[in-house]
């Protein structure tokens, strides 16, 4: 299984570079991906620079205004949106219900891309809703209302709808974004052992260096809609790459007692 972009391109145009020809608001350009299976990919970049914009057209959301996406060699242009997300499931930066829905219940929406137009959910649902609450480490909160939970708690939550889907790539845009440094080890932890035990292929766009470094196998960097460089993780995080990235000084080495890279940012150039 691959998940590949091809010479893609996507542009955000404001309201006035549609009406009156100015420059467009921004744009991805001749971006070209490949996320080999069961790897577990870092889509690495300044704020602004496209890795939300790129996680939407892998997964299917938007299309892209050139070139291509596929899954197995299959465009997913040509699958259409319920297939797709058989197969690719979403965890977003943020996710506010309209409704006090119940742990259990954000969970078995991840199953409706299964389910026909007024299907229920089977017994088979819940028991694959249950295995996603009991492999996030989140069974115990079932009953909980989701909006009472901790930021690390909704994350679990949120990660168990997808993985209720039970697609082969999960997609996540900054999984550890406003969480305290514990619960941070704890997503980087869970997502880790996912991808290892279960297989699923992971791409994750993240600010969070040091997160990438310790649980990504390949990295791709993204600056001003481009791609700067991609491959594997100690090949690409170096210290002139974070350098060209971010416009940052920083000390790039292997950390004998974490097991990876880490990154400690000096001074801004």
């Amino acid at each position: 299984m691959s998940l590949t972009a091809l010479h893609v391109s996507y542009t955000y145009r404001s309201r006035r570079s549609r009406s009156a020809g100015a420059a467009d608001a921004f744009a991805l350009r001749d971006v070209s991906v490949a996320v080999a299976r069961s790897s577990l990919t870092g889509l690495l970049g300044p704020n602004g620079c496209g890795k939300t914009t790129l996680l939407k057209l892998l997964s299917g959301i938007v299309a892209p205004e050139a070139g291509s996406v596929s899954l197995d060699g299959q465009p997913l242009a040509a699958m259409g949106r319920r297939a797709a997300a058989r197969r690719i499931a979403v965890v977003p930066q943020e996710t506010h219900p309209a409704f006090d829905f119940s742990v259990m219940e954000m969970v078995l929406m991840g199953r409706h891309p299964h389910l026909g137009g007024f299907q229920l959910e089977s017994p088979h649902d819940f028991a694959i809703a249950r295995e996603a609450l009991a492999a996030t480490g989140t069974a115990h909160l079932a009953n909980r209302v989701y909006m009472t939970l901790s930021g690390g708690e909704k994350q679990r939550v949120v990660i168990a709808g997808a993985l209720a889907q039970s697609p082969v790539v999960l997609l996540l845009d900054e999984p550890t974004a406003s969480l305290d440094l514990g619960y941070q080890l704890e997503i980087a932890a869970l997502l880790r052992r996912l991808n290892r035990e279960r297989g699923v292929t992971m791409v994750l766009a993240t600010h969070d260096l040091n997160l990438a470094a310790s649980i990504c196998d390949t990295l791709v960097l993204v600056r001003g809609g481009e791609v700067l460089g991609q491959g594997a993780t100690r090949d690409v995080l170096t210290a002139a790459m974070v350098r060209e990235l971010y416009g940052v000084d920083a000390d790039v080495r292997f950390h004998d007692e974490a097991g990876h890279l880490t990154v400690v940012p000096v001074a801004r150039r």
